[in-house]
């Protein structure tokens, strides 16, 4: 691949991560409007219009025979992965519906940071001296909102532990993105049908007292989920990760201002420490990431 190539892959891997966490920073939009029905029940829809999505893309890219090469062990760490994002899923309609949109901002920022931590205590990456000054920082930022307002933001620390734990869980794994989506839901599906049967039977729930636009909204949730981790799966293999890196702060950007220009959360003064205290500590983090990868490659050029 010639530079030219190299440039068209890369801007069109821009305009894929631009698509997936601008879609991601925009959604609560979409999860306000659907505020008829309960979480639980978004959530089960979710897994249901999902499942279907998924097959109908698994089979057009002829992704069959990646099913067949899952063991019974990566199926097992499947449905507990499946479970930490069904809670992050869950947790994070909750916090939207209860006017709690900048808290689900301030713990996908801190999502970075866990990941990071999370990578030091489970695959032995160690911590480096400023990473540990930005982990201390953002930990002053979480204090700040216990100690002035009085209340643990375990909305946004839930969000933030949860997909850390998704991450590292996926990483260990080695699962193609939509294939292992499709099979975490698969897993769900049989809660999630049981649930909205319950629901209709009791004669609750969208589908027994909903109207069609209210049904064919939820149905929505499948496309919400699955469109963004394509644009992202598209995204990761055009982009270098440290490029890649930068745009995740996109999608939590996008929800506080929606949060407080759209949605009229207040932005209080403890709220201005805590996330100044969050923003610094990614600002070091991203500095010393690129001030690290640097070093390596200047080490490699000299090694050659």
């Amino acid at each position: 691949m010639d530079d030219s190539d190299q440039f068209r892959e890369q801007r069109t891997g821009v305009w894929f991560a631009l698509a997936a966490y601008g879609t991601w920073g925009i959604a609560p939009v979409y999860f306000m409007l659907i505020a008829y029905a309960t979480p639980v029940e978004i959530i089960a829809h979710r897994i249901v219009w999902s499942v279907l999505i998924l097959g109908g893309l698994i089979l057009a890219r002829r992704q069959l025979f990646a099913l067949r090469h899952l063991n019974a062990s990566k199926v097992r760490w499947l449905a507990v992965s499946g479970t930490l994002v069904a809670v992050n899923w869950g947790v994070f309609v909750w916090a939207l519906h209860n006017d709690r949109m900048l808290e689900t901002s301030l713990g996908y920022y801190i999502n970075p940071l866990v990941n990071m931590l999370l990578g030091g205590l489970f695959l032995g990456e160690r911590l480096r001296g400023w990473q540990k000054v930005a982990v201390l920082i953002a930990s002053l930022g979480v204090c700040n909102e216990i100690f002035t307002v009085g209340v643990l933001p375990w909305a946004g620390l839930t969000l933030a532990f949860t997909f850390g734990f998704y991450g590292l869980v996926r990483k260990k794994l080695a699962v193609d993105a939509t294939i292992g989506l499709a099979v975490e839901t698969t897993l769900m599906l049989p809660l999630a049908i049981v649930y909205l049967v319950f629901l209709t039977l009791s004669g609750a729930g969208s589908l027994a007292v909903g109207n069609s636009s209210e049904i064919m909204l939820l149905a929505l949730g499948g496309i919400v989920t699955v469109v963004p981790l394509v644009c992202f799966a598209a995204a990761a293999l055009r982009l270098p990760l440290t490029v890649l890196g930068f745009f995740q702060y996109l999608a939590p950007s996008l929800t506080a201002l929606l949060a407080i220009f759209v949605y009229g959360e207040a932005f209080t003064f403890s709220k201005v420490v805590t996330f100044s205290c969050i923003w610094l500590a990614l600002l070091i983090f991203s500095v010393e990431g690129l001030y690290h990868q640097g070093r390596l490659r200047q080490l490699r050029g000299e090694a050659a």
